[in-house]
């Protein structure tokens, strides 16, 4: 039985190695063409070993790009998010000229996305991510992904509101109502087109009209029903809007 094992190990080396070909005689595009065969059939550390060999090869052959391009794609693949955001940067700051920056900026945002951690965590990755984002809307405005790049803008945008919304509700917990009022403040600006800026900007209004803050409270009471017109409590505020007016004109 062991030596039957022995022989079942020796034949599966023996099949594994012929499948690794001798690639020395390889001119550039063919050496990237058994990679790019690797890479189809999702043969991703195979792949990119071959990438890596191809640009310490042929550092200024027509296939450099391509391969660092397809590099990062295999990191990205093997869900290894910080090698594959590394080398889709170096392609983006080595080879500026290359047609694969437009693809190469929007993966590299897309590493810091897959990157980015539930709300409770520290945000950093989700902040590279935006601005990665950002960079591949603003070099890039008619690609076809735009669209798609602005939504997760957005998505990622309210993970770090509702971060600085439930802070904002630990220190009103806490009677830190100043730091609460300046919470709430920064997500009522910074991220006014998230879900939580009119429930921040609302509960702001609150706690400066407890603390008797009224002349910022009618200015932001103004300024939520210019925002949000619609909101469910639009009628509320307007009615204390009314209250405080009538009192400052007696």
């Amino acid at each position: 039985m062991r030596k039957l094992l022995f022989v079942t190990f020796i034949l599966a080396s023996i099949i594994g190695c012929s499948s690794i070909k001798n690639t020395s005689e390889y001119t550039p595009q063919e050496h990237f063409d058994y990679a790019m065969g690797l890479f189809n059939n999702e043969d991703y550390q195979e792949a990119s070993n071959e990438f890596q060999a191809i640009l310490l090869q042929y550092p200024a052959s027509t296939v450099n790009d391509d391969a660092q391009y397809y590099l990062g794609f295999t990191y990205y693949k093997k869900d290894q998010y910080l090698l594959a955001a590394y080398e889709f940067s170096k392609l983006i700051r080595d080879i500026p000229a290359s047609p694969f920056i437009p693809e190469a900026q929007y993966m590299l945002a897309e590493s810091y996305y897959q990157l980015s951690p539930p709300y409770q965590l520290d945000q950093a990755y989700t902040k590279k991510a935006i601005d990665e984002y950002q960079a591949f809307i603003d070099y890039f405005p008619v690609d076809a992904k735009v669209e798609e790049a602005s939504t997760k803008i957005k998505e990622l945008n309210g993970k770090i509101a509702e971060k600085e919304y439930k802070s904002a509700l630990i220190y009103e917990r806490m009677s830190y109502y100043n730091a609460a009022i300046d919470y709430y403040g920064i997500v009522a600006e910074t991220y006014h087109d998230t879900k939580y800026a009119p429930m921040s900007l609302y509960n702001k209004i609150q706690l400066e009209m407890m603390k008797e803050m009224k002349g910022s409270a009618l200015n932001d009471i103004a300024d939520f029903l210019t925002r949000y017109p619609d909101d469910t409590k639009a009628e509320e505020l307007t009615k204390l809007q009314e209250t405080l007016l009538a009192k400052n004109n007696n």
